[in-house]
């Protein structure tokens, strides 16, 4: 018994509860609930054949007495106490032992009939040695044709063996994936409440980093990101891409930047020892503009010039003598 697919065609992966019922409900009506065995599917067969043997008149025929009881009680036992691997196999070997006492007080009572008949007719039947060889001969081809047979015979039972195996698998198989079904509309019920609960949960992070508005719309950026949010499987595979490709730029972006860090370093170590000398003359030029400056006011306090300003007119006046002594001309 094969077991249909309970795959649902609008979505891929997602089992349409629909369709998982419908499927249970076929399995239900051609399943029984206590299974199949050899002997229940050997009932019908049974049955017609006693009720053909017990109704042999009525097609004609002479009525036949019903069939002996049969004194071995292996099936009825087994029948009683369950049919199980062990006891069908106890029956086989029981009837096979039957089996080889009949054919041998068959072939028994044959040869003693047939012994009596030869002796006891008119006249008696002789039997010469050609006759004998003869029928060893045709003894010795049935036996080869029995044993050929046979070994036929073993063949289908050992075949039919692997396949009646081979069933009880398949059907135990299917039998789990029936508890499998059964329990399937609920693991999908309680899926889709964990998905709900999900949702909910993701909705009110986007609030509240206010990506969205409590309404479901966002306002400005925040609606690209609920439409990112809200993208099919195909849309949103293709943005991931963008945004992985987007990343791996900005990867070798700050590869290169990275790189650039040690000759950055170095220039920022030039440029800091470049300000701290320009600090040291801004410090040196601040205190000698302030020393010229407390000069300056102190001599304007006191009446006279101040002694830088006095050397730098003598030094004027010296120079624009020798110009005219050398006849030097500026």
């Amino acid at each position: 018994m094969a077991s249909p697919s309970v795959s649902s065609p609008t979505n891929a992966g997602v089992p349409d509860p629909a369709r998982v019922a419908s499927v249970l409900r076929e399995l239900r009506t051609t399943s029984s609930a206590d299974g199949y065995t050899v002997l229940k599917l050997s009932e019908p067969i049974t049955s017609a054949v006693a009720s053909r043997k017990l109704h042999g008149g009525s097609d004609g025929g002479d009525a036949a007495a019903p069939p002996p009881a049969r004194t071995s009680d292996v099936s009825a036992s087994s029948l009683d106490a369950g049919p199980t691997p062990s006891s069908l196999d106890a029956d086989l070997e029981h009837y096979r032992e039957l089996f080889a006492k009949l054919r041998f007080s068959y072939v028994e009572q044959v040869t003693k009939e047939k012994f009596i008949r030869a002796i006891v007719g008119d006249p008696p039947l002789i039997v010469a040695a050609h006759e004998i060889a003869e029928l060893e001969g045709s003894n010795a081809a049935a036996k080869r044709a029995l044993q050929r047979r046979k070994g036929e015979v073993e063949g289908l039972i050992r075949e039919l063996e692997g396949r009646g195996r081979d069933v009880a698998g398949r059907y135990g198989r299917v039998r789990e994936r029936l508890a499998e079904l059964e329990g399937l509309p609920g693991e999908v019920e309680r899926l889709e409440r964990e998905v709900a609960g999900l949702r909910e949960r993701q909705r009110e992070r986007m609030e509240a980093l206010g990506l969205a508005g409590p309404s479901g719309g966002g306002g400005g950026g925040g609606g690209g990101k609920k439409g990112d949010m809200a993208l099919p499987l195909g849309k949103t595979r293709e943005l991931v891409g963008e945004r992985r490709a987007e990343l791996a730029a900005l990867e070798r972006r700050l590869e290169a930047l990275e790189r650039q860090v040690p000759s950055k370093k170095k220039e920022l170590e030039r440029a800091k020892a470049e300000v701290a000398a320009l600090e040291k003359k801004r410090a040196h030029s601040t205190a000698a503009a302030r020393e010229a400056k407390r000069r300056k006011e102190g001599a304007q306090a006191g009446g006279g010039e101040d002694e830088l300003e006095a050397r730098g007119r003598w030094y004027r006046a010296s120079e624009a003598v020798l110009r005219e002594v050398l006849d030097l001309k500026g």
